[in-house]
């Protein structure tokens, strides 16, 4: 009899060992669960920012538009460094894209055969 609770003993060893492995391991892995969910929010909150100023951009943008079309003697507002490339129109100054942009333009003008630029 006393083998039997003696297997019975270690058994039950063994299976404490297991247990108290798993709950460290669950503890491990619900600080990485918590880390990811944080990431994920950061991304998502990043995400919906993006899109609202875009939004808010293009009604900018559209309202802007829909007033050149009444009143054409506006004049475009002054360029802003990294600002949205407004959409193409005749006349418009090569001024008026982001810095970045309009170093692309002259680029682009200089290796254009002559008489093929805008």
């Amino acid at each position: 009899m006393a083998s039997v609770l003696g297997m019975l003993g270690v058994r039950e060893t063994a299976a404490r060992v297991r247990v108290e492995g798993l709950r460290e391991e669950a503890a491990r892995l619900a600080g990485v669960l918590e880390a990811a969910e944080i990431e994920l929010d950061r991304r998502v909150i990043g995400r919906e920012e993006l899109v609202e100023a875009l939004a808010a951009s293009a009604a900018e943008t559209f309202a802007v538009t829909g007033a050149e079309a009444e009143q054409e003697t506006v004049p475009a507002p002054a360029p802003v460094p990294g600002s949205i490339v407004p959409p193409w129109r005749e006349g418009l100054p090569v001024t008026v894209p982001a810095p970045d942009c309009q170093r692309i333009l002259g680029m682009l003008e200089e290796r254009l055969p002559a008489g093929q630029g805008h």
